[in-house]
């Protein structure tokens, strides 16, 4: 077994809290299941390593399927040889298909130039085009353009379209409607799941006591509660932020951090967390997914409304690239973005590759979504794929970020796979990186898992020191390999609380390294290190996919 340099530190505590963790029998340093055999013992509760077998889109609905195909050139008019704007055709197929109640957009194959927004806001509607390499969106003018400027809640002149907005923008209409309000009032909208302010929900029962990896939760009063809704388990902190330090693990380090001067990290509570309703059984409630934390009475923990989450939506075999033109300075893009899943639940992106974008393929406040057989290419950009503002249960698979094609501007700034602002349970699956990092961009996000990707690892991770700390607990990397021997948050036992480094290749530190957020022992484990690939199985996501509650 590997032990981290900043475990078993001598203290009473940390001796005591180190004892009560399960040791690692040494036979897993080679192709062996030990570590899998430890976690699958007890898959819901483990200290390091978090469940998350049920990330992505797993219930797809059906409407799209039944639904009709609406053919965007014959029936509204989209022009698919680039010399037309066939953003208003494609709007208007896709408000057809919702107004019927979901369907299919299908784009044969060409080039359709876009000079607007193509906005997604209605259930069970797919956008299909021919397949990545036959159908191409081109995009000629930015967020900045066509909406406006939308600045940073703290001052400043940075620009929003650096970390969210897409030129294919996947968000419930109402949703929608209020945020584009906001920002044309230069005020910063809220992004996640209970609007613009955060007292807009209206409380459907309070949740008893319950334990972190619990199916099933006791409710006061189960009347306004239905099988298969979707409701939002609402956890607000206290005034000692034992909530915070419960998302960091807990204990001395946590207990020791200074949380009131951590602003941005503040605002990103109540944690807000997306689930259905599986059955109901007097007071009893079963959830689709275990709990991501414990549930108690200093927390007021409840069930909620939310914005009303777009489901069923999808967009399929295309490309959306922007017209080239060069990166732009580190904070200031202009918005010629992806795809931007925001307010979504069960939607899914596939076979789709952007180009020349500013930011790639991401989420922002969405829930139990599939991005796959994806790719970023081109001259550069901010972030590839990003997952972010109270962002649970994704999943990105089968991903790759591309060499860029020109050398990067002065002062631009490449990250890679972003995770912030409490984000949790979210999987990286089965990626290649030409280029950038594990970019942990603070908000302290946890739980999350990545696991069989090569890495050439040549990204800086971000954030803003008032956003806390960059890992709360449990974060997992599995069978990492990096193929230029650089340790940028890809080696993490020194740095996050309660993690799990196993079979990454060796690396080493350059010029940017970090220092632990949490003093103390991290009770951080560290396996099988420098034998990527070496740890059974290969991919923990889809080891854990096969277990059975």
């Amino acid at each position: 077994m590997d032990i981290s340099r900043r475990t078993l530190l001598g203290s009473a505590t940390a001796v005591a809290a180190a004892a009560a963790l399960p040791a690692l029998p040494a036979s897993a340093a080679g192709h062996d299941t030990a570590l899998w055999d430890e976690f699958a013992a007890r898959p819901f509760t483990h200290p390091q390593i978090p469940y998350v077998g049920r990330a992505g889109c797993r219930h797809r609905p059906r409407a799209a399927d039944r639904g009709p195909v609406i053919d965007a050139v014959r029936d509204h008019g989209a022009v698919p040889d680039g010399s037309k704007d066939s953003a208003p055709a494609l709007n208007r197929a896709i408000e057809a298909a919702g107004r019927r109640g979901g369907g299919v957009v299908a784009l044969p194959p060409g080039t359709f130039r876009i000079d607007g927004i193509i906005r997604m806001g209605h259930d069970g509607v797919v956008l299909r085009g021919a397949g990545s390499g036959r159908t191409k969106l081109l995009a000629t003018k930015h967020l900045t353009e066509l909406i406006g400027p939308y600045g940073s809640r703290y001052g400043g002149d940075k620009s929003a379209w650096s970390w969210t907005g897409g030129l294919i923008w996947l968000c419930p209409t109402a949703r929608w409607n209020s945020l584009i309000a906001a920002i044309r009032k230069k005020h910063w909208p809220y992004e996640g799941w209970t609007g613009n302010r955060r007292d807009e929900w209206r409380t459907l029962t309070t949740v008893r006591p319950a334990r972190r990896g619990d199916w099933t939760v006791r409710v006061a009063d189960p009347t306004r509660l239905r099988p298969g809704a979707l409701v939002l388990l609402r956890l607000a902190d206290d005034r000692g932020h034992t909530l915070l330090e419960h998302m960091a693990g807990g204990g001395p380090g946590p207990e020791a951090y200074h949380w009131d001067d951590k602003v941005k990290l503040t605002s990103y509570v109540p944690y807000e967390w997306p689930v259905r309703i599986v059955a109901i059984k007097g007071r009893t409630v079963t959830l689709e997914r275990p709990l991501p934390l414990d549930v108690r009475p200093e927390w007021d923990p409840r069930f909620t409304t939310h914005v009303r989450a777009l489901t069923g939506a999808g967009v399929e075999g295309l490309t959306i690239e922007a017209v080239e033109t060069p990166q732009s300075p580190h904070l200031h893009d202009k918005g010629y973005n992806g795809i931007t899943l925001q307010c979504t639940y069960d939607c899914w992106v596939r076979d789709v590759v952007a180009r020349h974008v500013d930011n790639g393929l991401g989420i922002t406040a969405g829930s139990a979504c599939t991005i796959s057989n994806t790719r970023v290419a081109g001259r550069g950009w901010h972030h590839a794929y990003y997952c972010r503002e109270g962002a649970h249960d994704n999943l990105f698979e089968d991903f790759v970020i591309e060499q860029r094609t020109v050398p990067a501007p002065p002062g631009t700034m490449l990250h890679g796979i972003n995770v912030e602002n409490l984000s949790s349970y979210n999987v990286w699956s089965r990626g290649r990186m030409e280029m950038g990092t594990f970019d942990s961009h603070r908000g302290m996000p946890f739980a999350n898992v990545r696991t069989d990707i090569v890495v050439n690892n040549t990204g800086r991770h971000g954030g803003d020191m008032r956003a806390g700390p960059l890992f709360g607990a449990r974060f997992t990397h599995w069978n990492v390999r990096v193929t230029n021997g650089r340790a940028d948050m890809v080696k993490i036992d020194g740095l996050a609380l309660y993690s799990l480094t196993a079979g990454v290749s060796r690396v080493r530190e350059f010029d940017q390294t970090d220092k632990p957020d949490f003093p103390g022992d991290l009770h951080s484990r560290l396996v099988a290190y420098g034998r990527p690939d070496s740890v059974r199985p290969r991919n923990l996501y889809e080891a854990q996919r096969r277990l059975r509650p």
